[in-house]
């Protein structure tokens, strides 16, 4: 769950070579939620939320930074802190004091610039005028920065002369900036001196940050590959000091009331906390998910420096967390959300709070309304999002964004109610735009000054078209297109066929207009590029301005321009689009009907940047670029004051009646503005007063929307939606109580209408009926099934109706042990369990009052990790014989475990929920058999290979009481001892199995030889006379082998059997290894060594392996046809017998 933020529609740069360069850049930056009132398109981005005054540097210049998934982003109606911008295009924030165009700006050098015509649109023709006033303006050229490609601008406000600047050059190849000048000017920009020597003439500079509550406090970041420091100022960047950090800042939030605090996010993901601005630090909290930490808000956190965080668990979950700024030890955070959330899902924005909670299925949100306890939010019950955001809550109310199931490049507009619980759908199928740097702007639009009024291009039958509605989303229509065009021809378009489309977007560049303008300082003035037609186009767009709120259109330029507000919206200004160079600018006083064109420089302009009302009470603007692209920066101050010629007295205003189409009711309310007559040259005041009376009107129909659960049907009605039941009560609604029966509707929020049918809309009061519990379920608060042996498990008992004070609540953890509740209430913070063994558990939970009872079932899975697999094979198996293989588990576990196993040359497993298997081998060979073991989220693997034979004779061994003092026990040490054991035995390929264990034994395996199974009698003749020469060779002590000098190790027969052993030890089964012997014709023979071993419990002494060898002339003894011998008992219980056979 994202949140959308942006920048204010003022805040732009014009720029003339940043679309070049940004295609080649990646994008970065912050979306901020500074304010509460900037006119704006919203926009989808990859992006997080940031709240407050945060500023955050940008990684690049002319880019917007990307995070994970894509977050919407909506442009407020303040600009941010400060203005960055950069020869490729804009790459940070701005920061003025005052409306969204205010904004800083840079200069030098004196010229006059000259009022060449006006252009009379009601005439559409352009005339010469002499007498039109001058605007006064100078360049100032930031010698020496030719080669800087980014620059941070800065300008107070609050009629402050100082504008700073921050020039850059940032390197594309190595990611960082390897030059820096500080540029600051005390005359409004007319000249600038440079500050290096200020700050340390080698010195390298990041980044810039200014106080959002005193202006005259800076911060300066040094750039972090050079060092770590921050540089501080008390005088508006006349001087600074230099403090060393032990991190690096990659984002600070600066505090909304107290100027000393801030917070600031480290490159390690740490958060600290400044209450001296900047010059000491102190760590809060480690793992911080980047931006998902807030500062307290006035009237709804109790302290001040209470700090709202989303923390990492050293386990990977995420939570919740708060604690105050300077007091944030373990002791001191509080977790106002039990349990886990999702990662980047924590909003804290004006009164609400919202997460979002991990589960194995559909998303689910939770809304804490005034720092109240979380409540699940309620969508439709068929929405389905899978992607939700939060637009808005500035209107005591929460507009979001959902993409719902079955959408790709749209999304869902809802609206909720005043706590942001119950969310009713305004509108479906919202367009989405991707921008340069791969972020999606969600074409929807907020005009400024006027509440509930917004603009939105929606997707409908393969086109799209561009609607208004003046009450929040309850009603929207089409725009009506002018009636004519520049040249006074007449416009033939006729809704619905045809219409005024408009673009919405908002300018990744905030030096830029966007597409889209409106200034809360002149109500009802929006200047748009769109088109006329049946659809939205993107060819052969012009200007267009209304000036009653969208009720007429005109156009005012056939090409795009990019259009502020100057005097706080009294009077408009436009310049064309930068791809080319220009020195020219048009001013309008009569709401873009008469534009008079004057030049801001003699020579042709790369426009890289316009900064618009940096200052309060001055009437100054700049614009910032290049001559070419290779020239220093030029920064050129344009003071517009000489174009007024006094200052506007109660004469200078006239009314107008905010309406819609004729009707004068708006949000329930008549509203009457005041603003300036079109074309009177004077100067608004500081104290111009916009709405001059606002009246109640009587409520009707479309003062209300549908209420939650309610759809608008084609009558205009609102009726039950299929899958919702009107009769349901809240479970909270007790015997004796009351509670608000919807009648389907429920009024717009800040809808100020009075009467009329608000009694017959409005949810009627009802007396709380006795009803039987219904609709009781049971889940886990994590929306697992699962749970880790000895964790605490809580589960969450929901009833849909039943009276919830007088419903006894049972629930049996299937373990042997239950609880029981005397009503629901004691059940809301959950139910805590821990279970003590592993299984799976039928947990059942039992609603009953005197009406009636409802129940529930759920099977939770609680498991521990496996820590070995053992395979448990024989290594010599008869042909088409039944065969029984076994994995042993550590430690044992009942029914939670999965096996897969493979056998023989199957490519499918066959999976089993129990540890054994029997299967038979239809062909002869060595086969390989591999078991993989799954339990919680681990899983283990075992292999072992078989020789299947037609049959098979096998030898047991012993060895001389000496080998035992140098075993070591060890995979290696069997390993070393089988070669040496089958040198001694025989110069061709032999079979050599070695087994751990006290004392030393092996087995001796005599196998036909391959070519010659199909003569049975023959091949087993000749095995009984290899028996023969091996047991006399035994009997005789004649084979042994020399382990080291001095030691020599005898072997001996002890018993001959046709069952192979299995080594059960299971730290060694990887070390199992088969060796053919090719005995003339005779056939394999397979030499096995283990030791018994004298214990039977875990754990498992190591495994210890040896093995003999003896000259093929000397092994003359009979062989035991005896059939299978069976497994030691010592190894079936140890499970620890594992092979270790050695080449």
């Amino acid at each position: 769950m994202e949140t959308w933020a942006g920048f204010c529609p003022g805040l732009h740069l014009s720029l003339g070579i940043w679309l070049m360069v940004a295609a080649h850049t990646p994008q970065h930056t912050k979306a901020e939620i500074t304010c509460a009132s900037c006119p704006s398109p919203l926009q989808l981005h990859l992006e997080e939320l940031q709240l407050g005054m945060r500023t955050e540097p940008t990684e690049e210049p002319g880019t917007l930074k990307n995070i994970r998934d894509a977050a919407l982003r909506r442009a407020r109606r303040s600009g941010p802190e400060f203005a960055e911008f950069s020869e490729s295009g804009w790459a940070g924030r701005t920061g003025m004091d005052g409306a969204p165009e205010d904004r800083g700006s840079l200069l030098d050098g004196h010229r006059q610039g000259r009022s060449e015509f006006r252009w009379n649109r009601d005439e559409g023709r352009g005339n010469n005028r002499q007498d039109e006033p001058k605007l006064t303006s100078s360049t100032f050229a930031l010698t020496g920065d030719s080669a800087h490609n980014h620059a941070v601008v800065y300008w107070s406000g609050q009629n402050s002369s100082v504008i700073l600047i921050l020039t850059k050059l940032y390197d594309f190849h190595i990611g960082s900036v390897t030059e820096s000048t500080l540029w600051r000017s005390t005359d409004y920009g007319s000249t600038y001196e440079r500050m290096n020597d200020k700050v340390g003439s080698k010195t390298v500079l990041s980044y810039l940050y200014v106080c959002p509550t005193n202006k005259r406090k800076i911060m300066v970041l040094t750039d972090p590959e050079f060092e770590s420091s921050v540089l501080i100022s008390s005088d508006e960047g006349a001087s600074y000091q230099k403090y060393r950090l032990t991190f690096y800042i990659l984002s600070l939030l600066f505090h909304p009331t107290e100027e000393d605090w801030a917070l600031a996010y480290s490159h390690d993901q740490k958060l600290y906390s400044s209450v001296d601005f900047g010059r000491k630090w102190q760590l809060i909290h480690e793992q911080v998910t980047p931006n998902r930490f807030y500062w307290s808000v006035s009237g709804l956190d109790k302290e001040p420096d209470l700090v709202h965080m989303e923390a990492h668990t050293p386990d990977g979950n995420v939570q919740y967390v708060t604690c105050r700024a300077q007091m944030c030890t373990e002791a001191n955070r509080n977790y106002p959300f039990p349990g886990y959330i999702d990662i980047s899902s924590l909003v804290v924005q004006d009164d609400y709070i919202f997460i979002q909670v991990p589960t194995s299925g559909r998303a689910t949100y939770y809304v804490s309304y005034k720092r109240d306890s979380f409540i699940q939010t309620k969508l439709p019950k068929y929405s389905l999002p899978k992607d939700l955001h939060i637009v808005s809550t500035d209107e005591k109310q929460v507009f979001a964004a959902v993409q719902e199931w079955n959408q790709n490049d749209t999304y869902n507009l809802y609206l909720s109610d005043t706590r942001g619980i119950y969310f009713t759908l305004a509108m479906e199928n919202v367009k989405t735009t991707r921008g340069i740097g791969g972020n999606q702007m969600l074409d929807l639009y907020e005009v400024a000054g006027i509440k509930g009024m917004l603009i939105a291009n929606k997707r409908q039958d393969n086109q799209v078209k561009t609607y208004i509605t003046y009450n929040k989303g309850r009603d929207w229509r089409l725009l009506q297109a002018p009636t004519s065009d520049l040249d006074g021809n007449d416009i033939h378009c006729i809704l619905p066929f045809c219409s005024l489309h408009l673009q919405l977007q908002m300018s990744e560049n905030p030096y830029l207009s966007g597409t889209i303008s409106t200034k809360s300082s002149v109500p009802g003035i929006i200047v748009a590029t769109g088109n006329i037609g049946a659809e939205l186009s993107y060819n052969n767009v012009g200007m267009f301005i209304s000036s009653d709120a969208g009720n007429s259109w005109r156009q005012i330029f056939e090409e795009e321009h990019n259009v502020w507000f100057l005097d706080k919206g009294g009077a408009l200004v436009a310049v064309k689009q930068p791809s080319v160079p220009t020195r020219h600018l048009w001013v309008s006083f009569d709401e873009g009907r008469q534009w008079t064109q004057h030049s801001f420089s003699s020579v042709p302009l790369f426009v890289d940047g316009v900064l618009v009302e940096a200052g309060t009470e001055n009437q100054i603007m700049t614009f910032f670029g290049h001559f070419s692209h290779r020239s220093e920066w030029q920064l050129i101050k344009i003071d517009y004051k000489s174009i007024y010629s006094r200052k506007c007295t109660e004469e200078d205003y006239q009314t107008w009646h905010l309406h819609n189409q004729g009707e004068p009711c708006v949000m329930g309310q008549k509203q009457i503005y005041m603003k300036r007559r079109p074309g009177n040259y004077c100067m608004l005041g500081k104290d111009y007063s916009r709405m001059l009376s606002a009246e109640s009107c009587i409520c009707r129909a479309h003062d209300f929307e549908c209420d939650y659960g309610y759809e608008r049907r084609g009558d205009g009605n609102c009726r039950p939606a299929f899958w919702f039941n009107p009769s349901t009560v809240s479970r909270s609604c007790s015997q004796g109580q009351n509670y608000l029966n919807s009648t389907g509707y429920r009024k717009v929020v800040l809808n100020n209408c009075t009467k009329g049918v608000k009694e017959m809309y409005t949810a009627r009061k009802q007396q709380c009926p006795n009803r039987p519990p219904k609709g009781l379920l049971l889940t886990t608060k994590d929306g697992k099934l699962t749970a880790n042996l000895g964790s605490n498990v809580t589960f969450l008992v929901n009833l849909d109706e039943g009276d919830s004070l007088r419903t006894n609540i049972q629930l049996d953890f299937g373990d042997g042990t239950a609880v029981s509740y005397s009503n629901l209430s004691w059940t809301e913070e959950g139910i805590k369990h821990v279970y003590k063994s592993a299984g799976i558990f039928r947990v059942t939970a039992l609603a009953e009052n005197t009406l009636g009872y409802d129940t529930t079932t759920l099977f939770l899975h609680v498991t521990c990790p496996v820590e070995h697999v053992q395979l448990l094979a024989p290594f010599v198996v008869i042909r088409n014989k039944e065969v029984n293989i076994t994995a042993v588990v550590l430690p044992s576990h009942s029914r939670t475990v999965t096996y897969f196993w493979w056998l023989g040359n199957n490519t499918e497993p066959v999976i089993t929920l129990d540890g054994s298997i029997s299967y038979t081998f239809p062909t002869e060979g060595m086969h390989t058999i591999t078991v993989q073991v799954a339990a919680a989220n681990t899983i283990l693997q075992d292999t072992k290979t078989i020789a299947v034979k037609e049959f098979f004779k096998s030898l047991l061994l012993s060895f001389s009481p000496n080998l035992d003092e140098f075993n070591p026990d060890i995979p290696e040490w069997r390993q070393d001892v089988g070669r040496v054991i089958k040198k001694a035995l025989l110069q061709e390929q032999l079979l050599v199995a070695v087994f751990p264990g006290v004392p030393t034994a092996a087995e001796l395996f005599l196998l036909p030889h391959k070519n010659q199974s199909e003569g049975k009698k023959k091949s087993d003749e000749e095995l009984e006379q290899v028996s023969d020469i091996i047991v006399s060779a035994l009997n005789q002590n004649l084979v042994e082998f020399e382990l080291k000098p001095g030691v020599r190790v005898i072997v001996y027969n002890t018993q001959l059997t046709l069952a192979p052993l299995v080594d059960s030890n299971p730290r060694h089964s990887s070390s199992a290894m088969l060796m053919l012997l090719s005995v003339v014709f005779l056939g394999l023979a397979v030499f096995l060594i283990y030791k018994f071993k004298r214990y039977t419990s875990f754990p498992c002494r190591g495994c210890r392996q040896t093995s003999s060898r003896i000259p093929m002339h000397e092994a003359h003894a009979p062989i035991s046809d005896k059939m299978q011998r069976k497994q030691p008992l010592n190894c079936l219980i140890c499970g620890c017998c594992a092979s270790a056979v050695i080449c």
